[in-house]
């Protein structure tokens, strides 16, 4: 309505999906507000999502392409600064992405995923042989913490050749980065706590190279001999880090709540009626671990139906939207069904920016989810599910905590 502000995204990640429901009626692009009094377009349309994603005209470089950052209107101690500083990748744009991406590349071939199958098994048979003395007693586990945490970010840790100290202290920085109702000097302090951490396991990598994905940045080279700089390096590991862990993290989360909130569903799985590659596929249309990732940029005006996005405005692509659009599944676009036949979705990206760890992300999910289920087959959630608490943030797409039961261990496989 004219003269009337946007609405604030919000920020308790309780209303993700009803707010986006509001939203995306509203139109191809709606403008919301989010820490900072900053405004954005959000994006909760599939078909919107997916021309955006591949279009040239839209960048992720705020140093290129957003005129607040660039004339200093955003203040450094800004609650989000860290989303939007950082040059790696993500962030880059046109030939530097190209570049980026081709040196990136290199540390992500398609042998990837085999290769670390091993080293995610290992991982999850230690974490599932700690919890059994719990099981065994009859305690309430969170299950977040005793599993989809280290997980993840113990498997990431190793493959970038971090150790298990500095993992922890740097997995509390992303945790802070993830929310977004942290105070502006906190803002300021997440953004130089992890490039402290990421530095010096730079730092130690060129004193004492590994085989790791680290030492493999800092020897990539490209045809012309160029290299990534010290920041690229930096903030394209803490990129590995944080993309390979906190989304996987949310995965896990939702996967198995899903699965024991549809306890029908699970039977079917259990079964071998429906395999593990297509509990994860509609886990990540019907609850995308990654909900908002901040922020693109409309480098020239963008027309859509009825709306034009100016040059310069930043963009926020709603993920967590995207495979509910009910223009693309139905009715039933909110409903988690693992038997759907169409179960597409942009949950790792499009475009240019498609992740490159996709292929490892899908194995860690099954290698965890069946080696669990398998381990604790009569595993139930210790709360009604409505108790469950939501991460504070429209960054991210996962709970503050998962309490489960894991009853009933069945027998350690030899």
């Amino acid at each position: 309505m004219e003269n009337s502000r946007p609405v604030a995204l919000d920020n308790t990640g309780r209303y993700m999906h009803t707010q986006a429901d509001r939203l995306r009626a509203q139109g191809p692009a709606s403008q919301v507000e989010i820490p900072g009094g900053v405004l954005v377009w959000s994006i909760n349309s599939y078909a919107v999502s997916k021309q955006l994603l591949s279009d040239p005209n839209v960048t992720k470089s705020a140093r290129n392409h957003w005129p607040a950052f660039i004339n200093g209107d955003i203040p450094s101690d800004w609650e989000m600064i860290s989303w939007v500083a950082m040059d790696n990748v993500s962030t880059t744009f046109g030939k530097d992405h190209r570049r980026l991406r081709r040196l990136i590349g290199k540390a992500f071939s398609s042998r990837r995923p085999e290769d670390v199958r091993p080293l995610a098994t290992r991982i999850t048979n230690a974490l599932l042989d700690r919890m059994e003395a719990a099981a065994a007693a009859g305690e309430v586990v969170d299950l977040k913490a005793a599993f989809a945490y280290p997980l993840p970010g113990m498997l990431v840790a190793e493959l970038i050749g971090m150790s298990e100290e500095a993992r922890v202290a740097a997995a509390k920085v992303m945790d802070m980065m993830a929310r977004t109702d942290v105070t502006p000097d906190q803002g300021q302090e997440i953004l130089l706590g992890w490039r402290g951490a990421i530095e010096n396991l730079i730092a130690l990598k060129r004193a004492e190279p590994g085989e790791d994905i680290a030492s493999d940045l800092i020897a990539a080279r490209d045809d012309d001999g160029s290299v990534l700089s010290e920041q690229e390096l930096v903030d394209t590991t803490f990129a590995i880090l944080g993309a390979g862990s906190e989304t996987t993290i949310n995965f896990f989360d939702n996967a198995v709540t899903a699965l024991l909130t549809h306890p029908e569903q699970l039977a079917l799985v259990k079964s071998g009626q429906v395999s593990w590659d297509e509990v994860i596929e509609e886990v990540l249309r019907v609850e995308s671990p990654l909900a908002s990732l901040p922020l693109r940029y409309a480098v020239e005006d963008i027309p859509l139906d009825g709306v034009t996005i100016p040059k310069g405005d930043p963009i926020l692509i709603n993920y967590a939207a995207i495979g509910r659009d009910s223009a693309v599944h139905g009715d039933s676009a909110g409903t988690f069904d693992v038997t759907r036949q169409d179960k597409e979705h942009l949950s790792f990206g499009y475009g240019p920016h498609y992740c490159l760890g996709a292929g490892i992300a899908r194995m860690v999910g099954k290698t965890g989810l069946s080696a669990l289920f398998e381990r604790f087959p009569d595993l139930t959630l210790a709360v009604d599910p409505a108790e469950l608490e939501p991460i504070p943030t429209f960054i991210m797409n996962g709970h503050l905590a998962l309490p489960v039961h894991l009853s009933g261990v069945a027998a350690a496989a030899a």
